[in-house]
């Protein structure tokens, strides 16, 4: 053997320090009680300050529900129950405002009515400027090229 190399019982000595190891394992034990120690510490003074009251019954239903909007339990029904009424109201008769005399009509009612009377329109004098515009007529114009509203103030 040579004088720079000396056994020392079968493991290597540069890599590992067995002092630091057990430095660091009982840092690490310390650690870990202090930390036990804390959490306790912070249990008991809660448990004096905020009290958490009797244990709930089991029997009891008290859950409360969350506050609106809330997921849905059943979207699949929730959506057949919404088209089947918006169905009714697009294809029944009744009233939208029955002190201003407004009712709605079924979709296939209003087209063939629409077939019937025609598209509303303004008479050829209307068209010219020579008329009064009605109420509930239908009302076309072309913005000049290039024009730029004012703001409103």
């Amino acid at each position: 053997m040579d004088a720079k190399q000396v056994d020392h019982g079968g493991h290597e000595t540069r890599d590992v320090s067995i002092r630091n190891l057990i430095e660091f394992g009982a840092a690490l034990i310390v650690l870990i009680i202090v930390g036990l120690l804390a959490s306790e510490g912070v249990l008991r003074y809660f448990e004096v300050r905020q009290p958490l009251g009797p244990p709930a019954s089991p029997f009891e239903n008290v859950r409360t529900l969350p506050p609106a909007p809330r997921l849905q339990v059943a979207p699949v029904e929730d959506l057949a129950r919404y088209r089947a009424a918006q169905d009714s109201a697009l294809n029944s008769y009744g009233w939208v405002d029955q002190k201003a005399g407004v009712v709605r009509i079924p979709i296939d009612r209003a087209m063939d009515l629409l077939l019937e009377r025609g598209l509303p329109a303004r008479a050829s004098a209307a068209k010219q400027g020579a008329a009064e515009i009605k109420s509930g007529e239908v009302q076309q114009y072309t913005v000049p090229k290039g024009y730029t509203p004012e703001p409103s103030r």
